[in-house]
C-alpha cells in the first residue's frame, strides 16, 4: 500500500488532520516508561511529533522515503526508511533491542499490516510486562448536515469501490481488528476508547484531503476522477449552504485500541 501514498506525499502531509493532545496524554499515560516510544507507519510524523514532547526518544518509520521527508524534523526523533516485511535481527540491527521499547504506536496504519507477524515483533520489542501498544484510526469527517449528507452519499457510492478490502477495519472503528493484548491499568478492556481532532478548513483543503486518500489514487489509476466536475459542484453547494467566510471546523472521530504485551 505504500505505492498508493508515495504518489501524493505532499497532499497527504498537508491535508491529514493532527491528533489531538488528550490521546497522547492518555497513552503516555498508560505507559510505565517514557524513554523510548516508536512510531510505525509515522507517515510524515503527525504522531512522531507529539510523542517527541514525551519521550526521550522516538523512532518513526515509514516504507516511504517521500512520506519521510515531508516529516518534521527533531532532535530527539530519528527517522528511518524500512521495506515492508522487517524481521526481527533487522529490528534489533537498525531499530531497538529486545525489551527495550517503552510504546509502540501506529497511527491509522494497522489495517495494512500483516497482523500475526507484526504482533510477534511487537511483543518481542516491548518491555515486559508494561510495554504498551497504541493502534487508532479516524473515521469520516463531520462538518454539518448540508455536507455530511453529501460527502456519506459520495462515500458509500462513489468513492466505496476503490477502497482496499482492509477499509473496512476502519469504517467499523477498529472494533473488529485482532489485538492480541492485555488491559492497560486502570481499564477493563483494549477499546476502542473514543477521541476526536477538529481542523479549520476551506472547500479546497477539503478536496485535497479526499485526494490523499488511497481510495482517490486507485480510482486515478484505473482513469476515474472521482471528484468530478459534478461531485465538486455539489460539495461547493453544500459548503456555502450556511454562508460564512468559507472556513469550516471539520471534526474526525478518533478510535483507539490500547493494550499491554504482559509476559
Amino acid at each position: 500500500m505504500a505505492d498508493l501514498f508515495i504518489k501524493q506525499s505532499k497532499q497527504y502531509a498537508m491535508a491529514r488532520p493532527g491528533y489531538p493532545e488528550k490521546l497522547f496524554q492518555f497513552i503516555a499515560s498508560k505507559a510505565a516508561g517514557h524513554d523510548l516510544a516508536w512510531d510505525v507507519g509515522t507517515g510524515s510524523g503527525q504522531a512522531a511529533r507529539s510523542l517527541a514532547e514525551i519521550f526521550k526518544n522516538v523512532v518513526a518509520t515509514d516504507t516511504s522515503q517521500k512520506q519521510l521527508d515531508c516529516a518534521p524534523k527533531l532532535p530527539n526523533v530519528r527517522y528511518e526508511h524500512t521495506p515492508p516485511v522487517l524481521t526481527i535481527p533487522e529490528i534489533e540491527q537498525k531499530l531497538a533491542p529486545k525489551s527495550s521499547v517503552d510504546l509502540v504506536t501506529i497511527a491509522q496504519a494497522l489495517h495494512w499490516f500483516d497482523l500475526p507477524s507484526f504482533y510477534e515483533q511487537m511483543k518481542w520489542v516491548l518491555k515486559k510486562p508494561n510495554g504498551v501498544i497504541a493502534a487508532w484510526c479516524y473515521t469520516v469527517p463531520r462538518v454539518n448536515n448540508n455536507v455530511d449528507t453529501v460527502f456519506d452519499r459520495f462515500y458509500s457510492i462513489d468513492v466505496e469501490p476503490y477502497w482496499d478490502r482492509a477499509r473496512k477495519l476502519v469504517d467499523k472503528k477498529y472494533s473488529t481488528i485482532d489485538f492480541p493484548f492485555e488491559p492497560v491499568s486502570g481499564e477493563d478492556n483494549t477499546g476502542p476508547f473514543e477521541f476526536a481532532t477538529e481542523r479549520s478548513m476551506g472547500l479546497d483543503d477539503f478536496f485535497t484531503y479526499i485526494r490523499s486518500w488511497s481510495a482517490y489514487q486507485t480510482a486515478k489509476e484505473k482513469g476515474v476522477e472521482l471528484l468530478s466536475d459534478e461531485v465538486m459542484e455539489a460539495f461547493k453547494q453544500a459548503w456555502n449552504a450556511d454562508g460564512g467566510d468559507g472556513q469550516k471546523a471539520v471534526n474526525y472521530p478518533i478510535n483507539l485500541r490500547i493494550g499491554r504485551v504482559g509476559n
